[in-house]
């Protein structure tokens, strides 16, 4: 049997992992703007490092104003894309590594961005790189397309797109195998106001990025000694793990639960969701104040909507999601920010006209930051063709169909595109967003052969 074009990838492994590890040693979490650089200047560090690698392979490539850039390769009229990104959320706590110093240790790489997404970025460079040492000519272009602002809401493709053409076909390595032809709809809002209305809650600060159940919530408390003795006899008899702490003007509490991405908080513990639930019950919703007993009572611990009104499911990609992703609360100001991944089916402004009027019912404000709508390709689509074709040659098994809530740049490119790959249904959790994010060696450099066979189709067929 002839060995199949996606094997070429796997003399390149050890290039790979030395260029993984050079843009993982960037910080590039996206922070304030800067001349030129819309997310920070790591993040833009981060798309100038890949673009040089790119350079120095002999690719053409393009910063577009800082929010992305490209590699292409080959001619013709039209192209093809894969979409990465090089951007990643903040480290958190509960590594057991540096999350920026990449670590080789049996067989697995750890540091922040290996799974999410950097050595796909990676893995996509290279595979162009193979057409191009072994001189494939196609009927399109193919660009290796690197986003800076993926995990800040996917402006990056946007603005990207304004000022180049979109690709005729795109997948994206930012889920898993087989193939995502469903995307759940993305609803992001906030919740508060100017006024701190707790008697008791001086401040509470939780959560960095609305995409990430938050694993630490911290609140200063103004109580009496009777109060802090309930409160801690509340907290030993609550799920969760709480540290409170007798301070001169009441308690300090801390919570601690376990992250999650927000497609699914239900793999995490919300830390703040419990300390709010903690609080409610040891002081009662008068002492607590309306916007703490809103969020206890229209959110809680749940992450199905219920309470919210919002709870809804279909048949093509399940049930909706609703996670609190950031608490902040000070003396002159209460915020709270919600990430919503909703059906494929569902109507997204329905359900931000009932969260509308259940938040200002209760008199706050609600400012809605990204309703992003689903994305949904069918089955008989060639591009779904061509790439189960690639799953097939490499793994011997057709790839299955599948919806996430996740939201990936496949939404970005307007019905052209899906995610496909970089990770297995049955690999252990990789920890994306979360503590000790690695890869495994082996089962990457079969995406990695995964990735060029469908890019050698995407180019040639």
């Amino acid at each position: 049997m002839a060995e199949i074009f996606g094997a070429k990838i796997k003399k390149y492994q050890e290039d790979i992992i030395r260029d993984i590890g050079t843009l993982v040693a960037i910080p590039s979490v996206c922070g304030p703007a800067a001349p030129g650089m819309p997310y920070g200047e790591p993040s833009y560090r981060a798309l100038e490092c890949i673009l040089g690698m790119a350079r120095g392979m002999g690719f053409e490539t393009k910063n577009v104003d800082g929010y992305a850039g490209h590699a292409e390769y080959g001619t013709g009229p039209e192209y093809a894309a894969v979409l990465s990104h090089v951007d990643v959320v903040p480290a958190g706590s509960g590594w057991d590594t540096d999350p920026f110093t990449p670590v080789r240790r049996g067989g697995l790489i750890y540091g922040r961005g290996t799974a999410d997404d950097k050595g796909a970025a990676v893995v996509t460079l290279y595979c162009l790189k193979v057409l191009k040492d072994e001189g494939i000519t196609g009927k399109r272009r193919l660009r290796a397309i690197f986003g800076a602002g993926e995990e800040i809401g996917m402006d990056d493709m946007p603005q990207y797109f304004s000022k180049e053409p979109l690709p005729e076909m795109a997948f994206t390595p930012d889920s898993e195998y087989g193939i995502c032809n469903r995307e759940k709809g993305i609803l992001r809002f906030s919740v508060g106001s100017r006024k701190n209305d707790s008697g008791v809650v001086r401040r509470f600060r939780a959560g960095s990025v609305v995409n990430a159940v938050p694993d630490r919530a911290e609140a200063q408390i103004v109580c009496s000694i009777a109060e802090y003795e309930n409160l801690k006899k509340t907290a030993d008899g609550q799920e969760g793990t709480f540290q409170v702490e007798r301070t001169p003007y009441g308690a300090y509490v801390t919570s601690l639960g376990k992250a999650a991405h927000a497609m699914q908080p239900q793999a995490g513990f919300n830390a703040a969701a419990h300390l709010v639930r903690l609080l409610a019950r040891s002081f009662g919703a008068e002492a607590l104040g309306g916007f703490l007993s809103f969020l206890d009572d229209g959110i809680g611990t749940e992450t199905g909507g219920a309470s919210m009104g919002v709870k809804q499911s279909d048949a093509q990609s399940g049930a909706l999601t609703l996670n609190l992703g950031i608490l902040n609360i000070q003396p002159d100001s209460q915020r709270a920010e919600i990430d919503i991944r909703y059906p494929v089916t569902s109507d997204g402004e329905a359900i931000v006209r009932t969260l509308k009027e259940r938040v200002e019912k209760a008199g706050f404000t609600i400012g809605v930051s990204e309703n992003t709508p689903p994305l949904y390709l069918p089955e008989s689509s060639p591009l779904i063709s061509l790439l189960s074709r690639s799953y097939q040659a490499v793994t011997g098994r057709p790839a299955e169909l599948y919806s996430t809530g996740g939201g990936t740049y496949a939404r970005t490119v307007k019905g052209r595109g899906v995610a496909f790959g970089p990770f297995f249904q049955d690999e252990p959790d990789r920890r994306v967003h979360n503590s000790n994010e690695n890869i495994e060696v082996e089962r990457f450099m079969q995406h990695a052969q995964i990735c060029l066979e469908a890019m050698y189709r995407l180019m040639t067929e």
